[in-house]
């Protein structure tokens, strides 16, 4: 089983930050002409480009490894699958959170999984990883902790 999915802003973040790279078009532009204000626009679009692929993550679900960005989370450490909905999300990421889990959270996507962890050389009980597709990512996961327990136990 294996599962792909890139998080990164909606659009109507970009949208907005091509406002945004035109209003220093339009002021730039109006005070120092239209060549310093076509390059204004240029870098703070190309400044913006940056900061939302720099903070996209990557999910990426292949064989028994979970890569969440940089970090890979080894399943045969996973106890529990569990999807969250919105609420769910905000409440395990707000009041009922543990300052050791590991969360991986994007402020533009609601929903997010839940891996409890049994390791008990890892002082992290769980990770939480935002999510559009929560219920699809968790089957997955599911899929492949059922898959390695059923060759244990034969």
């Amino acid at each position: 089983m294996s599962y792909r999915e890139w998080i990164g802003p909606p659009p109507s973040w970009w949208v907005l930050s091509a406002l945004f790279s035109l209003s220093w078009l339009a002021a730039v532009g109006f005070y120092l002409g239209p060549l310093p204000g076509l390059l204004s626009f240029l870098v703070a679009q190309g400044l913006l480009t940056a900061l939302f692929l720099g903070t996209a993550v990557r999910l990426r679900l292949e064989g028994s490894q979970l890569r969440v960005g940089r970090a890979v989370l080894d399943l045969a450490y996973v106890s529990t699958v569990r999807p969250l909905d919105a609420q769910q999300t905000t409440d395990r990421s707000g009041p009922q959170a543990d300052a050791r889990a590991h969360l991986v959270l994007r402020p533009y996507v609601k929903t997010a999984v839940e891996l409890t962890l049994d390791d008990p050389a890892d002082p992290v009980p769980y990770w939480l990883v935002s999510t559009r597709r929560a219920i699809l990512l968790a089957d997955a996961i599911e899929a492949v902790l059922d898959a390695g327990s059923s060759r244990l136990t034969r």
